[in-house]
């Protein structure tokens, strides 16, 4: 490892950040960037307070958001946030403590350990940093016993956090359910593959007639969903009929106030106004006669909302078979009704394997696409390779200080910028493969991410970067190849140093600044939108593009930790850093569009288990070829002990996050029993699944707000 490339890349990401940040303190007091900063408190109608007159006050960068963010309590954002965003925040403290504890055995045991026992040879650069590694530490060397002890240590303590975590998190998520109670999805069964009544060939008739037989004591009513394409397609007009109303009100407006202005114009704008009024009432018209049609013509999908009397009889018929043909009748707890998608309710329940092997198709392509610039960024890292391949590259050295910022900086610079479209790349392929609910998509998003991250910023930096550099080396001398893998994963300890660097203090310090919302804002500002009261920019947690970076972080954290413990501080900073920004963003800036009640912590759990596999593999293969076998052998009880920690999670916590326990549910029942409760929560369960395209349309006059029932999403 070079300490010059990794000194130089610190100074530019530390640099940059602290100028990021300036930036941001001083732009989140201009009341004009109020739409960017604070839009979760405008949204709720929050009084911002701002001097009104340019002050110097206004001018100064502060640290008064830090202060307010180290403030936030755990009971606070789980109040006002929920225990999804809680989730997200948890990731963060289970980072800092982890870290907190590995650094400390790193920094105090093993670091001074790799650098006195180790065999400082010639053939080492003068400065380099492998000093400090375990590569330091000399073939079959007892020392290595002091390196399996820390990994026993950080895998036990990793164990026991995780666990704490997962029986906190499921408590809380059944004092939340119980909290919310009221909520119609607790009520309402998901029942897809429904087949035609014998007698009237329709669906809904089946319905009725299957549950009154079958679940005769807790069935309610069911809701029918029909193909609404063409209602789609009209609200999509009437919407854009409105954008044209409110331009050239807004154009009229402007016009009215100028001087000179001539009262023609005034005349011939709200002419077109009255045009456009017409036209959007012809299109609310053709809505409701479509509404009309589609009723009499019964076209009907497969698929219904079926409500039931009690969450205790709901429960029971989500999670058991209702037919002896585990395709028909299939039923699952229904989501939220902000949650659900209603769009792909009407892809064939039948299809969807296939929709989802597509989606896995797309993204191994995407995988394969990306090992390309991922290979060139390692090229650019290693800079003998780099002179080897390409000699004009030698160049470089004649400028002083550009190589180390050439290969200390600008390869993690690179990665990052080529792997920021990968999460949007991935959530857009999880749309096409048909969940049913924007959660659902959101989480298997997050898979495809976490494991694309694994296998190409990970595995192919590591072997392309260590490996292949060196592959020439051992066509020559094939005896030495053992030990030049060994210290494959140490020398590539610098990138991953580097990376952690930019994706922290530069990654984070941009989700505060949110660059392209300030570009894209001050560009309307002085266009199309000019003179325009502006909007809050209201946008989801991207929980898919969070989770699985940091979820990264943490697994190359844990396979470092033993290895190059000088990483550790640096894990450290990157979390303490990313607790304080997020903890600023949902409190002011993202809003939650569904609550699943915590479900994202399952797959939290498991892209930290596979991290603890991940390093405890590559520790029985690092002991092996440092020619300790025995140290190799005796990693692997702890290998299967963590493989069974897993498994006995899964029993003891999993099904609490996706199954409603028979107790719970009539638990919840009588306490609205009690009440008296009981009716209002099932007659708000049945009107909140009405299809958007059945919902009546509330058309008065065309004011600024009088269209708002026809945008609702669909």
């Amino acid at each position: 490892m070079n300490a010059e490339g990794l000194l130089v890349s610190a100074a530019i990401n530390i640099g940059l950040a602290l100028l990021i940040l300036t930036v941001f303190s001083i732009l989140r007091k201009q009341p004009s960037n109020a739409t960017i900063y604070y839009p979760r408190r405008l949204s709720q109608h929050h009084r911002l307070s701002f001097d009104r007159h340019l002050t110097l006050r206004r001018l100064l960068p502060s640290l008064e958001w830090i202060r307010r963010a180290y403030s936030v309590s755990e009971e606070e954002i789980l109040d006002t946030c929920g225990l999804d965003v809680f989730v997200l925040i948890r990731i963060f403290k289970f980072g800092i403590n982890f870290f907190v504890v590995c650094s400390l055995v790193g920094l105090l045991v093993l670091l001074p350990l790799n650098y006195i026992a180790g065999g400082r040879g010639a053939s080492r650069p003068p400065h380099s940093m492998d000093y400090f590694t375990i590569s330091n530490i000399s073939k079959g060397s007892n020392w290595l016993w002091v390196h399996l002890l820390c990994l026993y240590l950080v895998s036990c303590y990793g164990s026991y956090l995780l666990y704490k975590e997962y029986d906190d998190i499921s408590l809380k998520r059944l004092q939340q359910l119980r909290d919310l109670r009221h909520q119609p999805n607790q009520f309402t069964v998901l029942v897809r593959e429904i087949p035609p009544c014998d007698e009237h060939k329709a669906h809904g008739c089946c319905i009725d007639h299957f549950f009154s037989k079958y679940h005769p004591h807790s069935y309610r009513s069911y809701q029918i969903l029909y193909d609404g394409k063409d209602i789609r397609n009209l609200l999509s007009q009437a919407r854009s009929i409105m954008k044209k109303i409110e331009d050239l009100r807004h154009h009229s407006s402007t016009k009215n106030h100028s001087k000179g202005s001539d009262p023609s114009d005034a005349l011939m704008w709200d002419a077109k106004v009255v045009q456009l009024k017409e036209m959007l009432q012809e299109v609310y018209h053709k809505i409701q006669l479509t509404q009309s049609r589609m009723l009499q013509q019964g076209k009907e999908l497969p698929v219904a909302f079926v409500t039931f009397n009690s969450r205790w009889g709901a429960a029971l018929a989500a999670q058991s078979q209702q037919h002896s043909n585990p395709l028909l009748w299939t039923t699952e707890m229904a989501p939220e009704p902000r949650d659900v998608l209603w769009k792909n309710l009407a892809i064939p329940y039948r299809h969807l394997p296939l929709y989802k092997v597509v989606v896995y198709v797309a993204a191994s392509l995407l995988t394969i696409f990306f090992m390309i610039p991922v290979t060139a960024v390692q090229g650019i890292a290693k800079f003998e390779l780099l002179k080897k391949w390409f000699p004009p590259a030698m160049a470089i050295q004649l400028i002083p200080g550009l190589r180390s910022i050439v290969t200390g900086y600008l390869p993690s610079v690179i990665l990052n910028s080529f792997i920021y479209i990968v999460p949007f790349a991935m959530i857009e392929m999880a749309k096409i493969a048909g969940y049913v609910s924007r959660s659902r998509k959101d989480m298997k998003a997050c898979n495809l991410v976490f494991y694309f991250l694994v296998g190409n910023v990970f595995f192919l930096s590591l072997l392309s970067g260590s490996l292949l550099d060196q592959i020439g080396q051992s066509f020559f001398h094939p005896k030495d190849f053992p030990s030049r893998l060994a210290a494959a994963v140490s020398a590539q300890a610098d990138f991953f140093m580097t990376y952690i660097l930019t994706n922290g203090l530069s990654g984070f310090s941009l989700e505060l600044l949110q660059p392209g919302l300030l570009i894209w804002d001050m560009m309307k500002s002085h266009t199309w939108d000019r003179g325009k009261k502006k909007r809050p920019y209201l946008f989801n947690l991207p929980y898919y593009r969070t989770i699985p970076f940091v979820s990264l972080c943490i697994l190359i954290g844990m396979v470092y930790a033993v290895v190059s413990p000088l990483l550790l501080p640096f894990l450290v900073g990157y979390f303490f850093l990313g607790y304080i920004v997020f903890i600023n963003q949902i409190q002011d800036v993202y809003i939650t569009t569904y609550e699943t009640s915590g479900q994202y912590w399952p797959y939290i759990h498991n892209y930290i288990v596979v991290a603890m596999i991940i390093t405890q593999i590559s520790m029985i293969g690092l002991f092996g070829l440092k020619s300790k076998p025995a140290a190799s052998f005796s990693t692997i009880p702890l290998l299967v002990y963590t493989i069974l920690f897993n498994e006995y999670c899964k029993i003891r916590f999993l099904p609490t996050f996706y199954q409603c326990s028979v107790k719970d549910a009539m638990d919840r029942d009588e306490l609205d029993k009690k009440a008296g409760l009981m009716e209002d929560d099932l007659q708000n369960a049945i009107d909140a699944y009405s299809p958007p395209c059945l919902r009546p349309l509330n058309y008065e006059e065309i004011d600024s707000n009088s269209i708002l029932p026809l945008v609702s999403s669909i």
